[in-house]
């Protein structure tokens, strides 16, 4: 009886991520798709409540900055439990190639579908969210907050932008790996909140989260009355356009990819499946 209630070792985690991979690299492309907008819609939902969270809290940098990060793994809850496409946690397919189970091909066809499949949802919930109006609460706060954001993120530099992918990956895929520990949905929200709310008090960056926030702040810099509240004080918008979104986007991808590739997957293959047979790896032996 004890087993039904103890989580899963590592070694066992390792072998039901292989397993989960060589799924997610199997699924038709139209199921990819449309789980991976629903990703896409579910980072942008967390994002939505993060922003709003951290608007005028009056409760000082760090403690502003966890409450978001609680806000935001809303976001990756969705994902894990609803049951999602998101790129980012997909990085660990790379368990199932370095196995062999998968092939290169399968590799990138998933993670270009995905993430194609999460900018549609997460651009789509940006555009959604600016028509609802949330933006005006608290005195047009929110939509201050969003924008300041977003800038935020366009003036980062190529090597900051890239830095902070790697950790912010690090982070994601560590909270789905714990995930796969979890024999309760209880179980798996305990796991996901405090590695997320880590990244997201730290100032990581999650490329599919920026699908969100930038868009939404390129949207909102057209707003008269949001650009009078920023004021003289307010941050530089320069750099805050659809070409500020490529810039960051880029380095944050492939900083996404090595710290989930590279210091999650692979980590945790040497460890627990390299000289394994792939029967074992499948558990059918």
């Amino acid at each position: 009886m004890q087993h039904l209630i103890d989580a899963y070792a590592p070694a066992e985690m390792a072998r039901r991520v292989v397993r989960v991979g060589v799924a997610k690299a199997g699924l038709p492309a139209a199921d990819s798709l449309i789980l991976a907008v629903l990703a896409g819609s579910f980072i942008g939902l967390g994002a939505a409540f993060a922003t709003t969270a951290t608007t005028a809290t009056q409760l000082g940098f760090g403690p502003t900055r966890i409450l978001g990060g609680l806000a935001f793994s809303l976001g990756l809850i969705l994902v894990v439990v609803a049951g999602a496409e998101l790129f980012t946690g997909n990085n660990l397919v790379a368990m199932a190639w370095a196995s062999r189970l998968i092939t290169t091909r399968q590799v990138v066809r998933n993670w270009t579908l995905v993430y194609l499949g999460n900018f549609v949802g997460s651009v789509g919930t940006a555009l959604i969210v600016y028509h609802s109006g949330i933006w005006a609460l608290g005195g047009n706060g929110v939509g201050v907050n969003a924008i300041a954001i977003a800038a935020a993120k366009c003036d980062l530099g190529w090597g900051e932008a890239f830095s902070r992918g790697v950790l912010c990956n690090a982070l994601v895929c560590l909270a789905v790996w714990l995930c796969h520990s979890a024999r309760s949905t209880t179980d798996k929200i305990l796991a996901i909140v405090w590695p997320i709310s880590g990244f997201v008090a730290l100032g990581f960056e999650h490329c599919i989260a920026n699908m969100y926030f930038i868009p939404l702040g390129v949207i909102l810099r057209g707003e008269p009355g949001l650009l009078e509240a920023l004021g003289q004080n307010g941050p530089s918008l320069t750099s805050l356009t659809w070409g500020g979104l490529a810039h960051n986007l880029l380095p944050v991808t492939l900083g996404n990819i090595v710290g989930g590739t590279l210091m999650v997957a692979g980590v945790y293959w040497f460890a627990y499946l390299r000289n394994r047979e792939k029967k074992a790896l499948l558990g059918t032996d």
